[in-house]
């Protein structure tokens, strides 16, 4: 077992993720860059060794909508792990559904996350200041627990996307409440509004740097002054109330729904 920290990051080589990337490869951590695109993973780890100068920078190859893959990829990991970054998120404008049936939003943004952190989290058990960091949304809300797939109603990737961030800061509180006793803390965020792929699908623009994005994620898997702190949200580095956060029933029966994939 390696004696530096290690840390992976999903959804690596997109604007906002290649500047979380950059940022905690940055502090001298074994980071491994998570995602799908192979080619993008490889020139992204080059440009971030040269950036970084930390030449301890990886990928992995993995459909973060695919529990298959992802449970993989945990199986494959060999190494105590100090931070997990949940960033990949999708927002095709044409409702996509994964091999296995699941609308593509929910398959990526939310079991994706739920798949990392159920497969990975071992490997984060007795290291110190272990940290899950759930990059969500202030954009947020209407999810349907009834239809958490959004199959009842016309497709509008805006509206599922803020299904899925509600999605991710609820499942924040589950996580920290079931992995409280391992001390792994849980945190979930807003990134910076930047322009990306991302947003521009959504019909959005972005007023901010990658790097400024990046700065609220980089922080909360980082920060000395958030150890020990979990199962809070925070926006430009700032902690705010969650209006998801108070409804532990729904919290309890979103994770039974996606432990049921």
């Amino acid at each position: 077992m390696s004696k530096i920290k290690s840390a992976i990051i999903t959804g690596s080589y997109g604007a906002i993720g290649k500047a979380i990337s950059s940022g905690i490869a940055a502090k001298g951590y074994k980071t491994t860059l998570v995602g799908r695109n192979e080619s993008a993973l490889r020139s992204t780890r080059d440009e971030l060794i040269d950036l970084t100068g930390n030449n301890l920078i990886d990928f992995a190859v993995v459909d973060l909508s695919s529990k298959d893959n992802i449970k993989e990829f945990a199986e494959s990991w060999n190494d105590k792990l100090s931070i997990l970054i949940n960033n990949a998120a999708t927002t095709p404008v044409k409702k996509e559904i994964t091999s296995k049936g699941i609308e593509m939003q929910f398959a990526t943004n939310v079991l994706g996350y739920f798949w990392m952190i159920k497969f990975l989290h071992k490997y984060m058990t007795g290291v110190d200041d272990a940290r899950i960091v759930n990059v969500a949304s202030y954009w947020a809300g209407g999810l349907d627990l009834d239809d958490p797939e959004a199959k009842n109603s016309s497709y509008d990737n805006d509206d599922v996307y803020r299904r899925t961030k509600q999605a991710n800061r609820m499942l924040t509180i589950a996580f920290a409440d079931q992995l409280r006793k391992e001390k792994i803390s849980v945190l979930s965020c807003h990134p910076g509004d930047v322009m990306s792929k991302l947003s521009n699908n959504l019909g959005y623009g972005g007023h901010e740097s990658p790097g400024k994005g990046a700065d609220t994620p980089v922080w909360c898997a980082t920060a000395p002054e958030l150890k020990g702190i979990t199962g809070k949200y925070f926006e430009h580095k700032t902690e705010v109330r969650c209006k998801f956060a108070d409804n532990r029933k729904n919290i309890m029966r979103l994770y039974e729904i996606c432990d049921s994939y």
